[in-house]
């Protein structure tokens, strides 16, 4: 008797240790979400997968438009911010504010900073934090976490609409209602997000890769990152000032990496 008392003892005390244990089942969802303890960006965990990257002949809108899509596996999950880094997230690391829509405020998105500056700002951020998690997202893992698993035009559908992004609604898709031409930026989720819970992944503002611009490869691939060299970064996602003919999913935006302007923006991916 007393051997299986005290079996059944320790099955109790085994039992409470789970129930409060900081690994509980509890803190799974705690997994999947990260908030930077400086900036107090929210990042989401995006799983590994497989996506057709590229444009497929039913998403282009006219046939002179390249065929380039390709399959391409995202090996490992990462974080992504999950909208673009605001003036105020901005300010925080590095203490001043570029952006040319200032009046817009700090939940609006950091413009007017070109890709060596969205670097300082990730290396001065890593610096406070203690860490080396934080970096742009290749072009890959941009476009797999932009799709969220759709294959169409855009991540809503086919049609795009004003209340859907912040874009030049003037120039809407073929065959969607014109909408709201805003001409300036606006606060950072402000429209709804993609089935992955990313915001603003078009419109707004152009959002650097990590990237050189190059001809994408012409079989499967894993885990891409572009060439080793180049003139020109890769940006996505297009901005307020540009028609819905450059917000598809697949679409390639490129500047010198040098280059600033009031459509450049970015957002951070981190390492689990």
């Amino acid at each position: 008797m007393a051997k299986k008392k005290f079996v059944y003892m320790l099955v109790i005390i085994l039992l409470t240790v789970v129930s409060f244990s900081p690994y509980s089942m509890a803190d799974e969802k705690v997994q999947n979400t990260f908030t930077s303890p400086i900036t107090g960006a929210k990042f989401i965990l995006i799983q590994a997968g497989t996506f057709t990257m590229g444009e497929a002949r039913a998403e282009v809108f006219t046939l002179k438009e390249p065929n380039d899509a390709h399959q391409v596996t995202i090996s490992k999950p990462f974080y992504m911010q999950t909208t673009t880094v605001t003036q105020g997230q901005w300010k925080k690391v590095m203490g001043s504010n570029p952006s040319s829509f200032k009046n817009c405020g700090d939940d609006c998105p950091v413009e007017n900073v070109s890709w060596y500056d969205a670097n300082d700002f990730i290396s001065k951020l890593n610096g406070r934090e203690m860490t080396d998690n934080y970096r742009l997202p290749s072009e890959a893992e941009w476009e797999y976490a932009a799709r969220a698993g759709t294959t169409t035009r855009y991540y809503t559908g086919q049609c795009l609409s004003t209340d859907q992004a912040n874009y030049n609604g003037n120039y809407p898709p073929s065959g969607c209602p014109k909408g709201e031409y805003r001409e300036k930026t606006v606060r950072v989720g402000s429209f709804p997000p993609n089935a992955w819970g990313l915001y603003d992944m078009m419109g707004n503002v152009w959002q650097w890769c990590h990237d050189w611009y190059g001809i994408y490869p012409a079989g499967p691939v894993t885990d891409p990152v572009g060439p080793s060299s180049g003139k020109s970064r890769i940006c996505r996602g297009s901005s307020w000032y540009d028609d819905a003919t450059e917000f598809r999913s697949a679409v390639r935006g490129s500047y010198l990496p040098h280059e600033k302007d009031v459509i450049l923006g970015f957002r951070l991916v981190r390492t689990p």
